[in-house]
């Protein structure tokens, strides 16, 4: 295997709404490069990247895949993300491993959620992007209206490179703007054009694109535009490097077009890759969370972000892992900057999909993956020892769906414990917990497919398997008037007897203030030590709840007089009298149930915002406001949890896939009569079950 500095290392992420063809993108690209023998087909389940038996069988990418191959004898690592909304996590992380973003368009299907999603990840992470409008051999493409769509909804920076010479099945010549020649790609799919000159049709509109080219460039700095002005033109070089800089500097976005599937368009992007993206060590130095800076070269201290972990039969947990500085070497004891622990480097592979190959080092700017490493995890940062550097640590989306799990079998808790704990690691985006208040054990993920994927290879790796069912809705438990409350509680059965008797105040308290005990005790009826027993009696009525088992919130309980006994008052006797009290005094002061509502934000194309939000108002949700974003809209509302269960699955059959959305927690409030009712009844048929 040959080593690679980071001057001949270009890293590209490949990204896109779903079916935009990204998979058979890459399989052109390894095929062009010489990596594979032949071409292979996301139908036939024969491709490099989606080697996972899930992602054969659905035809979509499920996790990020690594693959490689040479080019003008660089290496150009491929970051492989899914477009599926379900797993935009692993595009989040695969993200963050690479400079240069390569963002697919269907020619059938132009800007999508997905595009966005992946064009705004893009502008967080301040990558430069190259779009790449995919499937020109489709029916019915009329570029020049996408080209206006694409810029009308993402920016005037966005540039054609090439023209088509025609779009549908006689697509196999292109305009290559940068040379200036048209490209005949041969129509056996080998992929290597002939360079000829441009036909006159199209020497008008080539020469134009051309000078909005050099004219962008110029425009992207001071110094090249005052040049352009005096001689009207720029030299190759001037051209060159200035466009180098402006699409480093995200001031101009080049737009290619390919047909994967027919090897169209395939070398000269990989031309451009090698020539014009910048290299790792093209980039700016790095800067740590302490605010800490490094250079991206070998000579460094070594810094390594670990931005994903996978699970190989026979080899077990690989980290993929992308080194920033410094030099990874096997064998190596490496310090865990985030975890704050020492790590031994094992062995390290130089990774194609499924394919390893076993490497000594891995150099500033490379990828690969690392075996069985013992305290580090996806995000994690690695440094050279007693040289700490931490990288920020991944910002990935909060659960869309939670489920509750039981085990199909009984003894198999602790088995399916350390297999959801074990796919955790695996996708962070999936969340596993118990839930000590709802008593059930609880996963959360992205959507369905995202949880049906989950529970699968819990089965195929683990052995064990899981029914799901609608987890409890956490309500809380709260009172709308003041009350007052006196009870006494007294035994005397042989031996020493109970006496504690508690006389009680209640009154709410504005909503998220909690619970606030209090005594106003004056003179010599209660002892004060029993002050404390009275609180312990409220806290356990407040935990186990009143009305239907839920936490009560939101009120002030003032413990002002009482009476005790000499001998047959104690600790337990003003427990038992303060929680009866507190109960008490609860049931008389208008008690009510209050359910937890989310804030959420959907994103949708302009034409399903009617059906959107009609479905949101039937869910007893409140639009609280409306942007526009292109064709898109982003509607805020907030709906009650209890009706947002499979809210994606929902959303995503109203608006044939192309809805997003996002939710997080916002406050509680009070849950209708109504509902009360039913929630209180169903409380007391499980409790009457147990």
């Amino acid at each position: 295997m040959k080593n690679y500095t980071g001057e001949q290392i270009r890293n590209i992420g490949m990204g896109s709404h779903s079916g935009a063809g990204k998979t058979s993108l890459v399989e052109a690209m390894l095929f062009t490069m010489g990596a594979t023998t032949r071409l292979g087909s996301v139908e036939q389940g024969n491709t490099v990247s989606d080697y996972n038996e899930d992602e054969i069988e659905r035809q979509i990418s499920i996790s990020t895949s690594l693959l490689h191959g040479e080019w003008n004898k660089h290496k150009i690592n491929i970051v492989d993300t899914p477009g599926f909304f379900d797993f935009f996590g692993d595009v989040i992380s695969g993200l963050r491993s690479i400079e240069n973003v390569m963002l697919l368009v269907s020619a059938a299907s132009g800007v999508e959620v997905g595009t966005e999603q992946v064009w705004e990840l893009s502008e967080k992470y301040e990558k430069p992007v190259t779009f790449i409008i995919n499937k020109m051999d489709r029916e019915n493409v009329n570029f020049d209206a996408l080209i206006a769509s694409m810029r009308e909804r993402l920016g005037h920076n966005l540039l054609p490179v090439q023209i088509p010479v025609e779009t549908g099945h006689n697509f196999y010549k292109l305009i290559d703007v940068f040379k200036m020649k048209m490209l005949t790609f041969p129509q056996d799919k080998s992929g290597k054009p002939s360079v000829e000159e441009i036909p006159d049709d199209l020497k008008g509109k080539a020469e134009e694109l051309r000078t909005q080219l050099i004219e962008a460039v110029a425009e992207s700095d001071d110094a090249l535009l005052e040049k352009f002005f005096d001689a009207g033109e720029l030299t190759p070089e001037e051209f060159q490097d200035g466009f180098k800089k402006a699409y480093l500097n995200r001031k101009i976005f080049p737009i290619f077009c390919t047909s994967s599937t027919h090897n169209v368009g395939i070398s000269n992007l990989l031309d451009f890759i090698v020539e014009f993206a910048p290299s790792p060590a093209h980039m700016p130095p790095l800067k740590s969370i302490e605010g800490k800076e490094r250079k991206p070269t070998d000579n460094e201290p070594l810094t390594a972000f670990i931005f994903k972990t996978v699970s190989e039969a026979h080899v077990g947990e690989l980290s993929l892992v992308r080194v920033f500085s410094g030099i990874l070497e096997s064998g190596s004891e490496v310090l865990n900057a985030t975890q704050g622990t020492s790590e031994r480097v094992g062995q390290i592979f130089d990774l194609s999909g499924k394919n390893k190959q076993n490497v000594d080092e891995l150099h500033a700017g490379d990828i690969g993956a690392l075996v069985k490493l013992k305290g580090t995890h996806t995000g994690d940062t690695l440094n050279s020892k007693n040289q700490p550097f931490q990288l920020p640590k991944l910002d990935l989306p909060e659960p869309l769906i939670t489920l509750a799990v039981q085990p199909k079998s009984k003894g198999d808790e602790s088995k399916i414990s350390t297999g959801f704990h074990s796919l955790h690691e695996e996708d962070p985006t999936f969340v596993t917990r118990f839930d000590p208040e709802l008593k059930q054990s609880i996963i959360a993920g992205q959507g369905e497919l995202h949880i049906d994927i989950i529970v699968k290879r819990l089965k195929q790796k683990f052995g064990v398997e899981v029914n799901l069912k609608d987890p409890k809705i956490p309500y809380r438990e709260t009172i709308k008037t003041k009350a007052d409350a006196k009870y006494r509680h007294k035994k005397q059965s042989g031996g020493a007897g109970q006496f504690a008797e508690v006389w009680m105040r209640i009154e709410p308290k504005p909503r998220g203030e909690g619970v606030e005990f209090t005594n106003s005790l004056v003179g010599q009826n209660v002892d004060r030590v029993y002050v404390t027993s009275v609180e312990k009696g409220v806290n356990a009525a407040c935990e186990e709840g009143v009305l239907a088992g839920y936490h009560v919130v939101d009120l002030l309980v003032d413990f002002y007089d009482g009476k005790m006994h000499p001998v047959d008052s104690s600790d337990i006797a003003f427990q038992i009298a303060g929680k009866a009290a507190f109960k008490e005094g609860f049931m008389q002061a208008k008690p009510i149930l209050l359910e937890p509502i989310y804030d959420i934000e959907v994103k949708v194309p302009e034409e399903f915002m009617g059906d959107v939000m009609g479905d949101i108002s039937s869910k007893r949700g409140k639009i609280s406001g409306m942007e526009s974003g292109g064709s898109f809209q982003i509607i805020k509302a907030k709906v009650p949890l209890a009706e947002l269960h499979k809210y994606s699955t929902t959303l995503r059959s109203m608006t044939q896939g192309r809805g997003i959305f996002t939710q997080r927690f916002s406050h509680y409030e009070e849950l209708p009569h109504e509902m009360a009712q039913k929630v209180i009844e169903r409380a007391k048929k499980e409790k009457e079950e147990e």
